[in-house]
């Protein structure tokens, strides 16, 4: 049986799928296999993702003729991963040469573990930062849970593929909601612990995150479906309500995006946009947020009136975008 699939998902990747595959190909760790999937690219991603199949037998290669997103690629890999550990790398970041290795061992040492989370460098535009998790030996999958709501610790680790395939990729939004997927990852591991290998997490204009895009309404369906699923799991109402919390902070956060970027989408768009965060505004658990947030200029809900809140919204972007010209 092979030890570990990784699954990488691409799309219009030819700047920086070959750094991805190098970077498993050259892994200390030599038992697995790559399942590689297209997902519709229009650039030459495919041919040489067909070349790297042709050139080693661990790199799969599958192509899919139309566009579906991120989570739905990596779950016709998942489908035909062998492996008894999976982990994904997507086809923009890299390993460091251990990683594969690394994770390996902790599984080995700690038959309990379910979950081993790499360490995390985030690259853009030149610059390295460590992603700022706290240290610690052994999690339960509970606290995994918890902390994850919040991205106290981040998302990209090695899983044992029982709880992988039983729990595949939330696929509910084109971006996005294979966040959820990690959350119930760990709330259904055993221990979740770290090993030393590095996941080179690179950045770029070109990146979901960073793309000026109709898809960054996602985000607030996506936390939707984490609700959901948190609900159907019968989890903590104290969790609940954490993340009810969470929902709204980053309904801020995409009326933000919104504020600053309507003009680069078109009025169609714009209209969606609106809709989708006036019927999350309406659908937040107003009882759910602390005091400092509810009567905190920017993030008061004014849940009976959408025109209070849109206007709270333009005004206080608009003033924190006066500071940001001032400094």
């Amino acid at each position: 049986m092979i030890k570990v699939s990784v699954l990488t998902a691409a799309y219009n990747a030819e700047k920086y799928i070959a750094d991805c595959l190098d970077s498993l190909l050259s892994q200390s760790f030599s038992d697995f296999e790559v399942i590689c999937v297209d997902d519709a690219s229009t650039d030459k991603t495919p041919q040489i993702l067909q070349e790297y199949s042709e050139k080693d037998h661990r790199v799969v290669y599958l192509r899919l003729n139309e566009n579906g997103g991120q989570a739905k690629a990596r779950n016709i890999a998942l489908r035909r991963a062998k492996g008894e550990y999976i982990c994904m790398l997507d086809a923009d970041d890299w390993m460091s040469p251990d990683a594969l290795q690394s994770a390996y061992d902790i599984f080995r040492i700690h038959p309990e573990t379910d979950s081993v989370l790499f360490q995390v460098c985030e690259i853009y535009e030149n610059k390295h930062r460590i992603y700022p998790m706290p240290g610690f030996q052994v999690l339960s999958g509970q606290e995994a849970f918890e902390k994850s709501l919040t991205w106290a610790i981040h998302g990209l680790y090695m899983i044992r593929a029982s709880i992988h395939h039983c729990f595949p990729y939330d696929d509910s939004s084109k971006s996005y909601s294979d966040d959820n997927t990690t959350r119930m990852h760990y709330l259904q591991s055993r221990e979740v612990r770290q090993c030393q290998g590095i996941y080179y997490y690179r950045q770029h204009h070109e990146s979901v995150t960073h793309r000026i895009s109709v898809r960054r309404f996602d985000y607030l369906r996506a936390n939707e479906s984490m609700r959901q699923q948190m609900i159907d799991a019968h989890v903590e109402k104290r969790l609940l309500k954490l993340y009810e919390k969470m929902r709204w902070l980053n309904l801020i956060d995409v009326y933000m995006f919104y504020y600053k970027n309507r003009r680069q989408l078109s009025l169609g768009d714009r209209q969606y946009g609106i809709d989708e965060m006036r019927r999350v505004w309406k659908s937040i658990d107003v009882k759910c947020l602390p005091n400092r947030l509810r009567w905190k200029f920017g993030y008061m809900p004014f849940h009976s009136s959408w025109f209070l809140f849109h206007l709270q919204e333009e005004i206080y972007f608009f003033l924190r975008s006066l500071i940001g010209k001032n400094r």
